[in-house]
C-alpha cells in the first residue's frame, strides 16, 4: 500500500474507511485521526499529499477528492458529491477550486 511510506498502518487505514463506509458519513478531520495521518510529520503528509496528486498537477482537483478513499485502498467506495464538495470547500483556503499542498497540510492537521 502506498500509504506505507508515509508511516500508516493497514489496520488503522482499515477502520478509518470502516468508519465512513456509507455514503454521507465521511468526515475529513475523522479519518484523518482515525488512519493516523493528523500525527505525522510535515514531511509525511507532504508525501501523502503526491499519493493523493493522482495527475501529479500539484493540487488536488474535485476528481481527486472524489476517489479519496479509493487512494487508500482499491475497492473503497467513492464520495458522494455532496462529500466531496464539502470536503473541497473544508480545503480550499484560497477559494481557487483546488487544494494545494500547503491547504491539504492544514486540513490534515485541524
Amino acid at each position: 500500500m502506498a500509504f506505507a511510506s508515509v508511516g500508516l498502518k493497514d489496520p488503522d487505514i482499515a477502520k478509518a474507511l470502516d468508519g465512513c463506509k456509507d455514503a454521507g458519513t465521511f468526515n475529513h478531520k475523522t479519518f484523518f485521526h482515525a488512519c493516523g495521518l493528523a500525527g505525522k510529520s510535515a514531511d509525511e503528509v507532504k508525501k501523502a499529499f503526491a499519493i493523493v496528486d493522482q495527475d501529479n498537477s500539484g493540487f488536488i482537483e474535485e476528481e481527486e477528492l472524489k476517489l479519496f478513499l479509493q487512494t487508500f485502498k482499491a475497492g473503497a467506495r467513492a464520495l458522494s458529491d455532496a462529500e466531496t464538495k464539502a470536503f473541497l470547500k473544508a480545503g480550499d483556503s484560497d477559494g481557487d477550486g483546488k487544494i494545494g499542498a500547503d491547504e491539504f497540510a492544514a486540513m490534515v492537521k485541524q
